[in-house]
């Protein structure tokens, strides 16, 4: 596994991290999205969170005309569980693994490292965080999917069999179905998982009311008491 990390947008806490919040961005977006969700999840700087928004590479996207963007993954059609480009998702699970083990270096625990994502970001690390091999703290995964949920059954890690799970998603989106994120919910619990799941009406986007679901979700995953 390549050990180079993506450029990301990092904000650290006052003092020794004790927990890190690793958040992948959506297609055609960069890791300036969500820094500035950070001050209404009520996380206190001195708690030891550190928070990382990579920069997913530059890439050609096939149903946006071939354009380079920022992306996770090709996509090659608007049939969205199929045609991806499955060399883009083990490329980005390996990337992603890079951040996870440079948290670790910095003294962080794998259980207190949540993955989070939003869109193709929240697809990367469903895929990923279930098959790591070390407990995380939690994976959140907002208006997406699993891009490859058999893989749920075949290779998911024992270590992550109990991993906290936040999904949700817009009932109005018109970019990434509800339906395929309730697919996803109804494969995890078919295969022991208890994942939180929210809807809100909204498109696809992130909800003031959503964010305050996310921080009573999170801080107590990442604060230690």
């Amino acid at each position: 596994m390549s050990r180079e990390l993506l450029d990301a947008v990092e904000i650290p806490p006052d003092g020794d991290p004790r927990a890190s919040v690793i958040w992948l961005h959506g297609l055609g977006a960069d890791g300036h999205d969500f820094p500035p969700i950070v001050p209404a999840l009520g996380i206190p700087k001195e708690a030891g969170v550190r928070f990382v928004f990579p920069h997913a590479p530059m890439r050609s996207v096939t149903i946006n005309g071939g354009a380079t963007m920022r992306a996770w993954y090709d996509i090659k059609s608007m049939d969205l569980e199929r045609n991806l480009e499955i060399e883009h998702l083990e490329q980005s699970r390996e990337q992603l693994e890079a951040w996870i083990a440079h948290e670790r270096e910095l003294g962080i625990p794998s259980e207190k490292i949540v993955l989070a994502g939003f869109s193709q970001g929240g697809a990367i690390v469903l895929y990923a965080g279930l098959q790591f091999g070390d407990a995380l703290g939690g994976i959140m995964a907002l208006s997406c999917y699993h891009p490859m949920a058999e893989l749920i059954e075949t290779k998911a890690s024992d270590a992550n069999r109990k991993v906290p799970i936040f999904m949700a998603h817009g009932t109005g989106d018109p970019v990434v179905p509800i339906n395929l994120a309730e697919g996803t919910i109804e494969t995890l619990r078919a295969n022991g998982y208890e994942p939180e799941w929210h809807s809100y009406p909204m498109p696809h986007s992130v909800a003031p009311e959503e964010v305050q679901d996310i921080a009573n979700w999170l801080r107590p995953l990442v604060v230690s008491a």
